[in-house]
Formats: structure tokens, C-alpha cells, sequence
């Protein structure tokens, strides 16, 4: 019985490492629905959620492997599907579910709407309902890297299997819309395929989404040996070998309490010596397993990637304007639409045939930095949606024609007043208050609560649009950086930005992080209350920069003294806590700026005290026009003698600034 209990204990400890070895989804993908919004921790939401959640995790019904779940009530009830392939069991759907759940957890923590993709399993969940909702959006694709070798007859096969698979998903009835099978491509080459809807769909509802998911295959996976095409509320998959079981029946209802056990046979030794057999076995068995499984795993890995997302590239595409319509809309680029000129191109107000005024950039053909542009704002700023950023509409790109295609911001930018004598006075100090609030919040989104850590490397007055309602919203993105998830801070021997706005390392150095941008918001909220550029302060008679004078005012207490004139009313402790945050911001060492997290924290919350605020950096000294944006290429003779803080910086030729995009 030692030996066997050693068998049993190996075993066990043998289960233990298969199980995290097998447990591990590569493939999990996920949309966190910025667009949505976000919850606040610990608040009413959240607590619905962690009973969704509590729900999802100790599932004993298998329900066919559809689950509709709710807890709370508006505007706080939170509303779930969870929905398991259908060639899973019952174990296998649990734990693919407590494993979504621990990964949406982890990776949209804050997120009032959320999609999750196991291999096994889809789980959402939102603020509204979704519940019999066909829904084709947000979505995703993987796909195998190899290809195959006959992609004619390949493809040819697998529409038709396709096609084929969706009508008997789609008429499968409301407890199961699944439908998996094969479809020989050639001799010795055959195709498989699987499709699912959640069963809360109709028929309609079922083709139609998948007809979309295999739309998804020309954008993302033509010619490849597999795929998957994710969609909430379908999703398809193909391999060149078979990845599918036999679909789980009706659990089989449970044994009659009156029927007895079946008599045991055999005596005690033979017991024993079956036991250790079957142990023996097992334990070979699962050693087996464990190697086939990291094989299987080590292979998925290198041969499958994750595309962007299709639903990013259909999306994309469906945001593509044709030329002659922008054309009819902006009256051919009329001087009467043109709204300003930038350094890569002048900005024109537009007329959709619909009525939607639109504001159109319309790149220079001449400008090296035009492609750069182009593709900066248009992967970027798609993704971004929040009510502090300019929303992109679409894009143009014909010939060398490159046009991006805006929401109408109608008050221009915020340097149009804050500098303008007259209508400065537009700004009183509660519009003004909340303007910073707003670039604060949009910043913060941008380092902290978008899918994407993005540093702005441009932020300035004229890169502030004002709304209707004089609400802020950050523009033009060029010039941004994307990170990944951990990263903080990059460098660069090409800096792009503009003078007086420039944190000192980044022009200096070329270092960049979020700190920089917090820079340049401190610059910001200086000429917000003074109404002055940052490089000409009028100070009676003499003209000096904004950061040096708020500084020497601050530290003689006469703060008071760079206060825009024109604002008559408002709190002076207000305004004087902003000069303060300001001067925070722009503080020489980096380590001492606080985060944007930290600034809306202090903007909102009169209690919090603020740390004494260090000098700030004085090297913007320029004789060059404060409002032009520049590339500044250092080589290896100007790394070797840096200019001092208050030199000049020589000018390279206007060249781009080339932007890594990163997954974050």
C-alpha cells in the first residue's frame, strides 16, 4: 500500500502541473469599451459586478453552455452572457469561465462594458442591455502564420463549408446555435471549421452576424492555414486539422436512488495489482499529456499572431471618405472654408451631404512629416474616444492627397481667446477653471485609462479646441508616442514640439515619458490665468517669460500680480491654488511633477495640500517664434557638446519624426 500511495502522490502531484500547463490560454483576447465609460472602485457598480462575477465562477447548471446573468438596478445593474463552445462539457466551461474572468479582471479593471475571449468560452458584460441584441462590435482575429499552398482551392472550400456551417447554426433552434464538420480540399488535405452564436439570437440574427465574421477572413486571414474571427455575439474558427469534439449532449439525468451498485468482482490482491496498474498508467498517461500539451503550446504560440483586430480594420476602412465628397463639401478647398494653417497642412470647415459640419485637414503634398501624420492620427486616434479629445471621423487618402476628417470643434482653439485682447474676456474665470479640469481629465485618459499609454508630445493652447459649450478637447496627434503596458519613459535623438512648451530632459535629452506632457500642461494652466504667452509676459515695461515670473512672484508671495486683469470676478484662492499646481507641473526635475492622476486629484479636492514646488526649468530662450513646431535632429557632435540651458538650440530641416506603434 506505500507504493501505491507514492504512485498516488505523484500523480497528483503530476495533475497539478497539467493542469497549469493546460490551463493557460494564449489566445485570450479582450475589448475594454472605453466608449462606455468607466466605473469608480468600490462604488455600487462594482459591486454588482463582483456578484456577476461570484455568479459566472460557481455555475452547476450546464444550460447547454449559455448563461444570461443580472445584478442590481439602474442605472447600477450590470448584465452578462456567458456562452461555452459547444463541443465543451461542464468542467471544461467552468473553468474556462473563472479563467475569463480572472483575465478581464486584470486587464479592463474600470470598464463599464467589457468583452472577453477564451478559447472555449465569450463572456460580456455591460451597463445596459444586451440580452437578444445582435451585436458585430467589437471584435477580433487571430490567425495561423502559415500558409497554405493551394489558396484557390482552399478558400474555394472553405466558403462552402462556411456557408454551409452557418445555415445550420443559424437554424440550430434557441438552446444551441452550433455547428462544427470538415470539407475535403484536395487529396490528403481537408479543411475545419466551426461557427457559434449565442442562442438568444434569431435565425436572422445568427446568419447575418456570421456573413460579417466571415467577411472578417478576407481582412485578416485570405490564404492562411487558420483563424479565428471573434465577434460578441458570434464567432468562427478554421484549421487545416481537426480542433473540434463531438458536441456535448443534454447532461443525463441522474441515477434512480433506488437502483444498486453493480456487484464487485475480484479479491482484495487482485485489487491492489489493479490499482498499481491503472496508477502506473495514469502517471505515464499524463506525462504524455503534459508533453503533447507543451508541444501544442510552444507551436500555437510561434505560429499564431494576433491581428490588430478586424473589427479595428473594417472599421478603419468604413471610416475612408472618397475625395470628390470632401471636395463638394469644403466647395473644393475654398479660401472662405479655411479654418487655419498648420505646419503640415491648412484645416477647412466642411459640409457633409447629410448636414454634419466637419472640419478637414488636409496634409501638405510638399511636407515630409504628411505620411507620418497621416498614419499617426488615423491608428491612433480612432481608438481614443473620450469627451476631452477631438473625435477622428474618417480619413481621404487618393494619390497624394491625404485628408483627415474631424468633428466640427465651432470655437477654434484656445489660443484665439486666451491671447486675444477682446475675447479674452469670453473667459471668465469659471470657464477658464474648467477648461483646465478638462485638459486635465483628457490627459489623464491618455496616460492612464485608454487601451493605450500615449504620450501627446504636442500638447499646447493651439492643440486645445473649445466646443460649443467652451469645453476643451485635445488635438493633433502627429507628434504622439504610443508605449506599452509597463513602459514609462522612451528616448529619441529626433525631437519633435514646440518651443516654450518643451519639458527641459525631452529637449535636452530627447527623454519623453508622461512627465513631459505634464510639463507642457503646466505651461498651459500659467497662460490660462495670465492670458499671456508663455514667452512674453508683460510685466509693466519689461517683457520676460511666464515661467520665470510666476516663479519670482510665487516665492514673494505676490502671485496675485500675473493674474489675466480681465478677470474680475472668480476665486482668487482658486486661481492661486492653479498657479501653484502649475508651477508643480513644471518643475526641473522630473521626478518631482506630479502625475495627471495626481493633478485632477488636486484640482478637485480643495483638502489635499500641496508639496512646495522647486524652480522651474528656464532654457526655452529662443529668438524663434514660440508657436512653431520643429524637428530638432541631434547627431553625434551636438550629443557630445549640449547646448547649455539657456542657449539657443540649432534647427535641422523639417523632418518627421517617425512613430513605433505599440500593443499596450
Amino acid at each position: 500500500m506505500g507504493f501505491s500511495r507514492l504512485l498516488l502522490f505523484f500523480y497528483s502531484v503530476v495533475l497539478f502541473f497539467a493542469t497549469l500547463t493546460l490551463g493557460a490560454d494564449p489566445l485570450f483576447q479582450s475589448d475594454c469599451a472605453n466608449s462606455a465609460g468607466n466605473y469608480t472602485a468600490n462604488s455600487t457598480y462594482q459591486t454588482n459586478l463582483d456578484s456577476i462575477f461570484s455568479q459566472v465562477t460557481s455555475l452547476t447548471e450546464f444550460n447547454y453552455g449559455f448563461y444570461n446573468l443580472s445584478a442590481g438596478q439602474n442605472p447600477n445593474k450590470v448584465n452578462a452572457i456567458a456562452l461555452c463552445r459547444g463541443d465543451r462539457n461542464q468542467d471544461e466551461c467552468n473553468s474556462c469561465l473563472n479563467d475569463t474572468v480572472s483575465e478581464v479582471r486584470q486587464r479592463c479593471p474600470l470598464s463599464k462594458e467589457v468583452v472577453g475571449w477564451s478559447e472555449f468560452c465569450t463572456l460580456r458584460y455591460a451597463n445596459r442591455n444586451i440580452l437578444g441584441e445582435m451585436e458585430i462590435s467589437p471584435g477580433s482575429c487571430l490567425r495561423n502564420t502559415q500558409n497554405v499552398t493551394n489558396a484557390n482551392q482552399f478558400n474555394q472550400a472553405l466558403s462552402d463549408l462556411l456557408n454551409n456551417l452557418s445555415s445550420l447554426a443559424a437554424a440550430a433552434g434557441p438552446l444551441r446555435k452550433y455547428a462544427a464538420g470538415n470539407s475535403e480540399v484536395r487529396l490528403f488535405q481537408t479543411v475545419y471549421a466551426l461557427v457559434q452564436c449565442t442562442p438568444d439570437l434569431s435565425e436572422e440574427e445568427c446568419d447575418e452576424c456570421l456573413n460579417v465574421a466571415k467577411e472578417g477572413i478576407g481582412s485578416c486571414c485570405e490564404g492562411k492555414m487558420g483563424c479565428r474571427v471573434l465577434r460578441p455575439s458570434c464567432f468562427l474558427r478554421f484549421e487545416s486539422s481537426q480542433f473540434y469534439q463531438t458536441p456535448v449532449p443534454l447532461p443525463s439525468p441522474p441515477p434512480s436512488p433506488t437502483s444498486s451498485p453493480p456487484p464487485s468482482t475480484g479479491e482484495k490482491g487482485n485489487n491492489t495489482t489493479r490499482t498499481i496498474i491503472i496508477v502506473v498508467a495514469s502517471v505515464v498517461g499524463v506525462v504524455v499529456l503534459i508533453t503533447i500539451s507543451i508541444c501544442i503550446f510552444l507551436r500555437a504560440r510561434k505560429n499564431w499572431e494576433k491581428v490588430e483586430t478586424v473589427d479595428e480594420i473594417i472599421r478603419v476602412e468604413s471610416l475612408q471618405f472618397d475625395f470628390a465628397t470632401i471636395r463638394i463639401a469644403t466647395d473644393n478647398f475654398s479660401d472662405a472654408n479655411k479654418l487655419g494653417q498648420g505646419g503640415f497642412g491648412a484645416v477647412y470647415k466642411g459640409l457633409l451631404s447629410d448636414g454634419q459640419e466637419v472640419a478637414v485637414k488636409r496634409l501638405s503634398t510638399d511636407s515630409g512629416q504628411g505620411e507620418v501624420e497621416f498614419k499617426n492620427e488615423v491608428l491612433l486616434v480612432a481608438k481614443l474616444q473620450h469627451r476631452n479629445l477631438v473625435r477622428l471621423l474618417g480619413f481621404c487618402l487618393e494619390g497624394r492627397e491625404r485628408l483627415l476628417i474631424y468633428e466640427f470643434v465651432p470655437n477654434t482653439s484656445l489660443d484665439h481667446f486666451i491671447f486675444d485682447q477682446v475675447k479674452r474676456a469670453q473667459l471668465d474665470w469659471e470657464r477658464r477653471y474648467k477648461i483646465i479640469g478638462g485638459i486635465a481629465r483628457g490627459l489623464l485618459y491618455l496616460h492612464e485609462d485608454s487601451r493605450l499609454r500615449i504620450i501627446h508630445r504636442d500638447l499646447k493652447a493651439s492643440n486645445v479646441l473649445l466646443d460649443a459649450e467652451m469645453a476643451p478637447k485635445i488635438a493633433d496627434f502627429g507628434m504622439a508616442r504610443l508605449f506599452i503596458r509597463d513602459e514609462t519613459q522612451g528616448n529619441t535623438s529626433r525631437i519633435v514640439g514646440t518651443f516654450g512648451y518643451m519639458a527641459p530632459e525631452y529637449a535636452m535629452h530627447g527623454q519623453f515619458s508622461v512627465k513631459s506632457d505634464v510639463f507642457s500642461f503646466g505651461v498651459i494652466i500659467l497662460e490660462i490665468i495670465s492670458g499671456q504667452k508663455n514667452n512674453c509676459f508683460r510685466n509693466g515695461e519689461s517683457v520676460e517669460d511666464l515661467l520665470s515670473c510666476a516663479w519670482k512672484n510665487w516665492r514673494e508671495g505676490t502671485a496675485l500680480n500675473i493674474i489675466d486683469p480681465t478677470l474680475r470676478d472668480g476665486s482668487r484662492n482658486e486661481m492661486l491654488r492653479c498657479i501653484h499646481i502649475g508651477l508643480l507641473c513644471v518643475q526641473e526635475n522630473v521626478a518631482n511633477r506630479p502625475t495627471m492622476a495626481t493633478v485632477v486629484l488636486m484640482l478637485n479636492s480643495i483638502s489635499i495640500s500641496l508639496p512646495l514646488p522647486s524652480q522651474p526649468a528656464f532654457f526655452m530662450h529662443s529668438n524663434i517664434d514660440s508657436d512653431m513646431s520643429s524637428s530638432w535632429d541631434y547627431n553625434s557632435r551636438v550629443s557630445e557638446s549640449k547646448p547649455s540651458k539657456r542657449e539657443s538650440i540649432p534647427l535641422s530641416q523639417n523632418e518627421a519624426s517617425i512613430t513605433e506603434l505599440y500593443p499596450r
